[in-house]
């Protein structure tokens, strides 16, 4: 569950379904904070078996939703996840034939053949927070495990490093996590913009920042997800920036305007989403931007000389 109250959704839908994906979309956060954590390695799963599948913008959301809820999703019907997805019924069905199964019944009992019974080690005693701590857990070794294949962290290491400025977005729940990667960048990075207000002035932003030189976008999206930030990354792909983006899930709203997607699972089972695995995704990407920029080490070396000057720190 998600405290955030944004009604914003990012994907369009099949004629018909766009007018219950608002009111789908309230239905699942007044109850997804009261489910059982997700298991990280269901969810890893799942991950896997939609990889490498075309998927219209409604089956990326009905995959959004199943790797949001992977631990309920073996035991769910059809009727349930499209009500959760705020889709029809038809669509899951649809969903299930994409992936290459006879129809829904056979893809659920395909998760139920995979899924763990129950998590190791746990003897279920564990209280509330133990178990968020625990799934926040899971969700760092899941990306320790993504990050086995460091290319795309790289990669992304680059275009930051060759974007001047740099702008860096984050709205909302995401505001925080923008904000963090910007105060640690601009130690070594000579002109990163953060962009944590919308509104009419964000394109105007935008703009201002491809005028200066921009070619990169770095974009922080966790749910709930707002309408405003999907479509500010359409307007910064349309401007010409290559959009990277640490989300939630492969399958979020804003993959589709992105052009290199990093996932860094949040934990669901408190009243508000937890997000330790983006927040450390953040500093490796900050980690592979400074092992491209030449200058990194010198200007950290200068940085820290200016402050011991001041007396910035008291340690």
């Amino acid at each position: 569950m998600s405290g955030d109250g944004d009604n914003g959704l990012g994907t369009g839908g099949e004629p018909g379904e766009r007018a219950a994906e608002v009111r789908a979309e309230e239905a699942r956060d007044a109850t997804a904070g009261r489910v059982t954590d997700a298991d990280t390695g269901t969810a890893a799963r799942l991950q896997k078996l939609f990889e490498g599948h075309r998927l219209t913008p409604t089956q990326r959301r009905i995959a959004h939703c199943m790797v949001r809820r992977a631990a309920d999703a073996p035991f769910l019907s059809s009727v349930e996840l499209a009500e959760l997805a705020g889709v029809s019924q038809p669509s899951v069905t649809r969903f299930a034939v994409a992936l290459g199964f006879d129809g829904y019944p056979a893809l659920r009992r395909h998760l139920r053949e995979v899924a763990p019974t129950e998590k190791a080690g746990d003897d279920g005693t564990a209280n509330e927070y133990q178990q968020a701590v625990q799934a926040e857990i899971d969700n760092l070794r899941h990306l320790a495990a993504a990050l086995a294949d460091p290319s795309p962290v790289i990669e992304a290491g680059r275009l930051f490093a060759t974007s001047r400025p740099l702008p860096v977005l984050g709205l909302r729940a995401a505001t925080a996590q923008a904000a963090g990667f910007t105060y640690f960048a601009r130690k070594v990075h000579p002109d990163v913009r953060l962009l944590d207000e919308g509104g009419t002035m964000l394109p105007d932003r935008i703009d201002a920042a491809v005028r200066a030189g921009a070619t990169t976008l770095l974009c922080f999206a966790l749910p709930r997800h707002p309408r405003e930030v999907v479509e500010a990354l359409a307007y910064a792909q349309g401007a010409g920036l290559t959009v990277v983006t640490v989300a939630d899930s492969a399958f979020a709203p804003v993959a589709r305007h992105t052009d290199l997607l990093l996932p860094a699972a949040v934990g669901t089972g408190l009243a508000f989403d937890t997000a330790c695995a983006p927040m450390l995704l953040g500093r490796v990407l900050l980690e592979a931007m400074c092992d491209a920029l030449p200058d990194a080490q010198a200007r950290l070396e200068e940085f820290d000389a200016r402050a011991a000057a001041r007396g910035l720190f008291v340690d």
